[in-house]
């Protein structure tokens, strides 16, 4: 659903990064998205989850940048 999808911005390592997030319409026993398709700076990022207490990317990504993103995502669900 579109109307799920919203914007991050954030720095990280000098650098600003501006996007969206698309949640999963696949809901957790806790009642949150499964999973989290980005896109940074006009590039897909990847589908972003929670798996054993850190977030994680299907993709090749810096882990500090992986941990960004993560952090844009709880901050929008609290």
């Amino acid at each position: 659903m579109e109307d799920n999808i919203f914007d991050i911005q954030f720095e990280s390592n000098g650098k600003t990064y501006r996007g969206w997030v698309n949640p999963s319409d696949k809901m957790s026993e806790a009642g949150a998205p499964v999973s989290f398709h980005v896109v940074l700076n006009d590039v897909s990022f990847g589908y972003v989850s929670f798996h054993d207490d850190q977030w994680v990317v299907n993709e090749e990504r810096p882990a500090d940048l992986v941990k960004a993103v993560g952090e844009q995502i709880e901050k929008y669900f609290q």
